[in-house]
């Protein structure tokens, strides 16, 4: 992770060390790929016929070959040494014999493991010693890069752009790619930023937003087909604020160290900003009451402009205002987008120019969320697109936007039918209902359709299926139910009414 850092305590790097004069027996190439690779963590010596119980994984094993004298197994002595997880065998030649044994050298063959000689010159105390001071040289490597590192952090957050720089340091320290997810799921901070393809840069993304959704704070190692991820939450339990990103599987204590740090940083820096977006916002809601009341001038002067008349107004209902907020700034970053939003009782008030309305549609299926949306006029009329927001946002039954023009422009009905107003269109249709239910009539079907035909027995008995008789007698029916006239046009009128206000 730094070029200064030592090699790797490892079986390769006990080899290269010429004051020791240690030589592999067999050709690198007859071993297994990366055999004398792995983390060394030990070097052991013993002339034990089993030394197994004693031993560790992940450690060499010296040896005289004096427990070859008692004609034990050599086969079964490598077998268990390489099921025990030793990388490696050491034999002190001419100690106690000349060279190597044949059958040890075929074993270890067999058996994939490495097999060096130890000269008579070379005591196993200063193999020993030697890898033990590779492991201090590595761990004084590993704490002087995460002090270095640190330092190198705390200056990047001093940057302007303190959490991106921050980022791109994190990434850089540890040579791999690092992304910052805010709220939203929205990478705002990535370092290489290019690195990762638009595809496995979604789904990262879809996974941050399930542990935000669902606010679960992580640690957590993250496969995605042939990509490794480790996912860092900032914040906690339901005030989480963001997720940083590693594209690498694991981290050793002073990486880790490192990215705690990181968190923090981030957290306090998202802290920060989300006290000035509240400020913001209040700014916002009190600049919203002039628009209101179709003055954009105190706004214009606040905000150094509004979007370009004419303009669009739209209410979000159950919207997160900080997200949302923070993905329409990114937006007008990117793209050069203004808007206005703020809120207030009725949700969140969005204003784009008449030009973005598509937007609209895009933020509804993102964020899950219902919207009402005006049709296009001037600040002049902010406040009767306001309402007509309002009104198209009240008919809106699923998350998506509903367009004022669309929903009620085409019906006085629709637009007065309010929660009150549907009350009260159940409450008097309750009776004809009840009946249905408890009979299996289709007393309301059959008025739903006498009416959709002008009152026409015949046509509606034929739409219906059954004899014009018959349906007379339902419609006489269900006027004595609902305590209603059917021979006179108020009466029908009052029941359409009714019946296209009240809720199916």
């Amino acid at each position: 992770m730094a070029a200064t850092e030592p090699e790797q305590p490892t079986l390769r790097a006990l080899l290269r060390r010429r004051d020791l004069g240690l030589a592999l027996v067999p050709l690198e190439e007859d071993l297994p790929e990366g055999a004398l690779d792995r983390p060394l963590r030990w070097v052991h010596s013993s002339d034990l016929a089993d030394p197994t119980p004693f031993l560790s994984e992940d450690l060499a094993l010296l040896t005289t070959g004096t427990q070859f004298d008692r004609a034990i197994d050599i086969d079964t002595y490598v077998g268990r040494l390489a099921d025990r997880g030793v990388l490696g065998l050491g034999f002190g030649t001419e100690v106690h014999r000349s060279g190597i044994p044949e059958e040890l050298v075929a074993s270890c063959a067999t058996h994939g493991m490495p097999l060096f000689a130890v000269p008579y010159r070379t005591p196993f105390i200063a193999v020993a010693r030697a890898h033990s001071e590779a492991i201090a040289a590595q761990a004084y490597a590993r704490r002087s890069w995460a002090l270095d590192t640190q330092r190198a952090l705390a200056l990047a957050a001093l940057r302007p752009s303190g959490l991106e720089a921050t980022i791109a340091e994190l990434g850089r320290r540890l040579d791999v790619w690092a992304g910052m997810f805010d709220a939203a799921g929205a990478v705002v901070a990535a370092h290489p930023r290019d690195r990762l393809h638009a595809e496995l840069l979604d789904a990262l993304s879809g996974r941050v937003m399930e542990i935000l959704t669902r606010g679960l704070e992580a640690s957590q190692s993250l496969p995605l087909g042939e990509h490794a991820f480790m996912l860092f939450t900032v914040g906690r339990g339901g005030h989480l604020r963001g997720v940083i990103a590693l594209a690498l599987d694991a981290l050793d204590p002073e990486a880790r160290s490192v990215v705690t740090s990181v968190i923090a940083m981030a957290g306090l820096a998202m802290e920060q900003s989300e006290q000035l977006a509240r400020s913001r916002r209040r700014l916002h809601a009190q600049l919203l009451g002039s628009l209101l009341a179709d003055d954009p001038t105190l706004a214009r002067r606040v905000l150094g402009g509004l979007p370009p008349a004419p303009v669009i107004v739209a209410v979000a209902a159950d919207a997160p205002a900080g997200p949302l907020g923070e993905w329409w700034e990114r937006h007008r970053s990117e793209h050069g987008t203004p808007v206005f939003l703020a809120e207030s009782e009725d949700g969140v008030t969005m204003c784009v120019s008449a030009g973005e309305e598509a937007l609209l549609d895009e933020v509804a299926t993102r964020f899950g969320i219902r919207i009402g949306v005006s049709d296009p006029d001037g600040y002049d009329s902010f406040a009767r697109a306001h309402a007509q927001a309002l009104t198209a946002l009240r008919q809106q039954g699923t998350h998506g936007a509903a367009r004022y023009s669309e929903t009620v422009g085409s019906s006085i009905l629709t637009a007065l039918a309010t929660d009150e107003a549907r009350l009260v269109a159940e409450s008097r249709l309750a009776p004809l209902r009840e009946h249905d239910a408890r009979t299996g009539a289709e007393l309301e079907r059959s008025l739903r359709t006498w009416l959709e035909h002008d009152a026409k027995a015949e046509s509606a008995a034929t739409a219906l299926g059954v004899h014009r008789h018959t349906l007379r007698s339902r419609i006489a029916q269900a006027g004595g139910l609902l305590d209603i006239d059917l021979s006179t046009f108020p009466a029908r009128a009052e029941l359409w009414t009714l019946l296209q206000t009240a809720r199916d």
